[in-house]
């Protein structure tokens, strides 16, 4: 009794630990979406995956018992022998004790099919709603749409059948050698081969199965064609040469071979002799040798040694297919020539993109953010956005940062500070990204708590319970006082009044939200009421792709101020690894567009998907299967529409891509003539990453707002061309490649800092401060391109021993040949572009035709102030005690006065 009654016991606490958790966890995300706004998505969701898991699971078991009964009709009675020390032992086998354990492994094998196929619901939805993308391949004539949405759940087909097939086969294999209907022995007759023994059911029952699984490997051999169009092939990526003259006609071949050798199984059934059998494994291995070998011999006695002529025409597909499939097929190319000289006239008319370079660099603004802004030790600024504003009138630049609330960091950390007190961030930190105070501080527009803002940039509501950090549970609307921000000695509470979070309406819902969060706290609290809401699944990254796990997020969301509210604005990408002849980028992917824009609003939560490209074959598909998921780009607030970015991370891709890709000629890009690398900055070769300013592109009458990556020749230093991202407006997406003439040297990045490092005047002083006891901080090194030419900027930060706030103390400007070294831009503009040599030369009198021109009385002015101004510098440099700079100033002052000495 005691026996009969601690299995079943065992049995239901198992279950109940294992079914309760995940139940409450489905009604709990149920409840979540609900508070989204999006259980449609989650409904069909849930019904694809049922749907499919359901069918693949029936199919399975059905497939699986039907074999296993056919096999246990000759099964009767089996006595197997186990030899033991203690002697042998006999066990038993008859068909009712068989037959319930195979009727049981085959319904957990069942359970393991569904559930494999039930994953591959999105496979499954993208195959019944896929949308053309009107673009042909150029071997096959199939529309991309294929190789997206329907090659993939074909893959998923074909996997599960050949699992099933074999499954089934090793099943019966199994069954009948254990009834002795299938052995090895020495009897040698007609229905032997070399002893191979198998009687007439069992015989039948195999080459029907035999038969099934060639059918199956002739429908892989139909899929393998296409996937030669997506799999790398010498030096393209896609079917080349020999794959078009021999694998496809193999494969097409061993099809055939297929489909006659399961014919030939089938006919197993009727003959005695093996010889069906033979001839059809036979065959298929024939077809598949032969293919190989063919392919080979082609490849290196007809391919390889006129590989160049014989791929020329695959080469153009693998380009084509790339550009298109990266978006670079739309890029917009010009010459520049780079070695124009810039002028003090130049620099004023190109005011608007000096007046806003990026002085701060986002990890030493973040530093300086955590010292000055923070306020106290449990907010945290997480990470620096880029952004543009219009402010008071005038187009700016800036930087900014969310104040959240890091409840890891709280001085007294219990469950209900960290539940119900302190539930939310505070607060942002912006200024412009040029500006600095006498200190080397950042200018802050808004600033402190509450939010202080010295602009017409205003927050009415700073609360942020939803961002980067807040990947923690809070409870709100409780009896428990919410903490708002702090002020002097005192604290100011508040009460959430947003419509964010689950209403904790009843006690049920208190017990289910107790055990999903495993917290006794949840159900006993009496701060917890029937109006209290919940809010979790809070984090931006999480949060978002919980209800869109389909698209690809790009990693750096980044916070806008909208209608004086705070909103997360997250890059949403589609992309694919199946676009035929597109090479994939290193991370696999082969296709991708930014096609979707989230927004969530840091107070309340809500999240909203706009759909920004409708052109997007991929993003079409998603929003037939998700009708209700997208909103058109329209519906957006008009504000925000102007805080909208081109991103970094696909930015980032496709100037990867097109390093290689903007080679269109095949015979250039067979040789890898012309291959581009972004530079490299130092000797430990790292890389420079893309960024955000504001600049007057050539060609264009006004600044606007921009992502720039400048490329070299590979393994080479100096500047072949640099790419631009635009975000404004009707440019949004539109990229731009300006180059410069291969004849020419345009200096690289590389070579723009050692040449800083090895400057006279300013080596030294870097030398000179970190031996002081403080450490230089070298900025990010811009390039700036004014007129035809370029500017080469870098801010120097300088951080005091045993400090923690990054000072801006110098910037570095270098033009041609010159490199000089200031305490602000303009300085350092001025010193490289006097305005009293632009006052000279316009005060220089205009010729007649004809006349002999007068140039040394202005050179004698332009000298003359030079000198001065070198002069005055070193005065300076010398009451500061800054001995290399005045060094230099000497020196530059010699040189001069050499020059004026020089005059007739």
């Amino acid at each position: 009794m005691t026996r009969n009654w601690r299995i079943p016991l065992f049995v239901t606490v198992g279950l109940v630990a294992i079914v309760v958790p995940a139940a409450v966890r489905f009604y709990t995300d149920w409840l979540w979406f609900g508070e989204t706004g999006y259980q449609g998505v989650f409904v069909r969701t849930l019904v694809a995956e049922g749907t499919l898991g359901g069918v693949a699971m029936a199919v399975a078991f059905g497939v699986l018992l039907l074999n296993f009964r056919i096999a246990m009709r000759a099964f009767s009675r089996r006595e197997l022998v186990f030899p033991t020390r203690e002697g042998p032992i006999a066990i038993t086998l008859d068909r009712r004790r068989v037959q319930p354990i195979g009727t049981a492994l085959a319904a957990v094998a069942a359970l393991l099919f569904g559930l494999y196929a039930s994953s591959q619901w999105l496979d499954w939805l993208q195959f019944r709603h896929a949308q053309p993308f009107g673009e042909m391949d150029p071997v096959l004539g199939r529309d991309v749409s294929f190789y997206v949405f329907r090659l993939p759940f074909l893959d998923v087909v074909r996997g599960y059948l050949l699992a099933l097939i074999a499954l089934s086969g090793a099943a019966a294999v199994a069954v009948y050698v254990m009834a002795g209907t299938l052995d090895v022995n020495s009897i040698r007759d007609l229905r032997s081969v070399r002893g191979f023994r198998i009687v007439g059911p069992a015989k039948r029952h195999l080459a029907v199965v035999a038969a099934a699984l060639l059918l199956v490997l002739a429908f892989s051999a139909y899929l393998d064609v296409p996937r030669l169009l997506i799999t790398p092939a010498g030096i393209v990526h896609g079917a080349a040469n020999v794959d078009v003259a021999v694998r496809i006609p193999a494969l097409r071949a061993l099809m055939v071979a297929a489909i006659g050798g399961a014919a030939l199984a089938l006919y197993q059934m009727a003959v005695a002799s093996w010889w069906p059998s033979l001839v059809a494994a036979a065959l298929y291995i024939v077809v598949t040798v032969t293919g190989s070998v063919g392919a080979a011999v082609m490849h290196r006695f007809v391919i390889a040694p006129n590989e160049q002529a014989r791929e020329t025409p695959f080469i153009e597909h693998n380009i084509k297919a790339t550009r298109k499939a990266f978006a670079l097929d739309n890029v917009e190319e010009r010459e520049l020539s780079g070695d124009a000289l810039l002028t003090r006239a130049n620099i004023e008319a190109n005011d608007a993109t000096l007046g806003n370079v990026r002085l701060w660099d986002p990890e030493p603004l973040l530093q300086t953010f955590a010292q000055i802004q923070e306020i106290r030790t449990y907010y945290d600024f997480v990470s620096v956005h880029n952004d543009r504003y219009k402010i008071d009138g005038e187009y700016r630049q800036i930087m900014l940062s969310a104040r959240e609330l890091d409840s890891q960091s709280l001085p007294n950390r219990n469950w209900i500070n960290e539940r119900l007190t302190f539930t939310h961030g505070y607060g942002l930190t912006l200024g412009p990204v040029n500006q600095v105070t006498p200190e080397g501080l950042p200018v802050l527009f808004i600033k402190d708590l509450p939010p202080q803002s010295s602009v017409n940039l205003q927050i009415t509501e700073p609360s942020i319970y939803y961002g980067q950090r807040s990947n923690d549970y809070v409870f709100v609307k409780t009896n428990a006082r919410e903490f708002h921000y702090p002020r002097g000695e005192d604290n100011v509470y508040a009460s959430y009044e947003g419509t964010g979070g689950v209403p904790v309406s009843s006690f049920f819902r208190r017990l289910l939200f107790s055990i999903r969060f495993r917290s006794l706290k949840v159900l006993l609290s009496e701060d917890i009421t029937n109006e209290s809401r919940v809010m979790f699944h809070r984090q931006l990254s999480q949060r978002i792709a919980r209800i869109a796990p389909f698209l690809r997020y790009d990693p750096e969301p980044y916070l806008v101020i909208s209608s004086g509210r705070l909103f997360w604005l997250q890059d949403g990408y589609t992309v694919s690894g199946r676009y035929p002849y597109s090479t994939p980028a290193a991370n696999g992917i082969s296709y991708i567009r930014n096609s979707v824009k989230a927004t969530v609003d840091a107070y309340h939560g809500t999240v909203v998907f706009y759909l920004i490209d409708d052109k997007d074959p991929i993003a079409l598909t998603i929003q037939r299967i998700f009708p209700e998921l997208f909103r058109p780009l329209a519906e957006m607030p008009e504000d925000m529409r102007t805080r909208l970015r081109y991103p970094e991370g696909i930015f980032t891709l496709q100037a990867a891509m097109y390093a290689t890709y903007h080679m269109t000629n095949p015979a250039v890009f067979y040789n890898k003539e012309d291959l581009w690398e972004v530079p490299t900055m130092d000797a430990e070769a790292q890389v420079m990453q893309p960024y955000y300013t504001m600049m007057r592109l050539p060609g264009e009458q006004a600044p606007e707002y921009i992502q720039m990556l400048p490329f070299t020749p590979a393994r080479k230093d100096n500047l072949a061309s640099w790419m631009v991202a635009r975000s404004d407006g009707e440019h949004y997406g539109r990229m731009r490649v300006f180059q410069f003439p291969k004849q020419k040297v345009v200096f690289g990045p590389r070579q723009i800092v050692a040449r800083i490092n090895q400057d006279q005047a300013i080596s030294p002083q870097i030398t000179l401060w970190n031996q002081q006891g403080s450490e230089v901080l070298q900025g990010t090194l811009l390039v700036i391109p004014i007129e035809e030419s370029l500017l080469y900027i870098q801010p120097l930060y300088l951080r005091s021993a045993g400090g923690r706030i990054p000072e801006l103390k110098r910037v570095i400007v270098a033009h041609q040949n010159q490199i000089v070294m200031e305490e602000t831009l303009e300085e350092a503009l001025e010193r490289l572009f006097p305005a009293g040599a632009e006052r000279a030369a316009r005060a220089a009198p205009v010729l007649e035709p004809g006349t002999e021109p007068a140039p040394r009385q202005a050179q004698g002015d332009e000298l003359s102030a030079r000198a001065l101004e070198h002069y005055q510098r070193g005065l300076q440099a010398q009451r500061e005690g800054n001995w290399a700079l005045y060094g230099e100033e000497i020196r530059r002052l010699g040189e001069v006065l050499g020059q004026m000495g020089r005059r007739p």
